[in-house]
């Protein structure tokens, strides 16, 4: 059985293994310098972001991360910065379970629109949001700037 919930402190050790194996999926393994410490402070002290995990059987194997941006043509959005379940659970329907649940928050925070992205190789992914009726826009350049 599979349980959705809101993470809670405690669960940074394990969202942080999870956004390791997510770089590890989308080639980039070494590009992850966040850290445990670093999650819980900014999910349960900061409140900068928010998530969710599922569970199976006590474990968390999967989560989605997702924080309030703003849209100047819009207003109010959500971002959902990622959602990632491990790979032996992806034909469980847990990120099913996952996404609705943000969408779920989007519809009470009565947010106008949710935005995330996709890498184009991704074909899991972009035929997993299609089969969600999302609209995938590829429109539009990614820019970055680090520090």
């Amino acid at each position: 059985m599979i349980k959705i919930r809101e993470a809670s402190l405690g669960d940074e050790q394990s969202i942080y293994d999870l956004v390791k194996a997510l770089a590890v999926y989308e080639k980039a393994p070494n590009e992850v310098i966040n850290t445990p410490s670093q999650i819980a402070k900014d999910l349960f002290e900061d409140k900068i972001c928010y998530a969710y995990v599922a569970e199976k059987n006590n474990s968390i194997i999967a989560f989605a991360l997702y924080y309030v941006s703003y849209s100047t043509w819009k207003g109010k959005s959500l971002y959902l910065e990622d959602l990632f379940v491990l790979p032996e659970y992806r034909k469980d329907g847990v990120g099913g379970l996952l996404f609705d649940e943000v969408v779920a928050t989007a519809k009470r925070w009565k947010v106008k629109r949710m935005d995330w992205q996709i890498l184009d190789w991704n074909e899991p992914a972009l035929n997993f949001y299609q089969k969600k009726n999302a609209h995938l826009d590829s429109g539009w350049v990614n820019g970055r700037l680090f520090f």
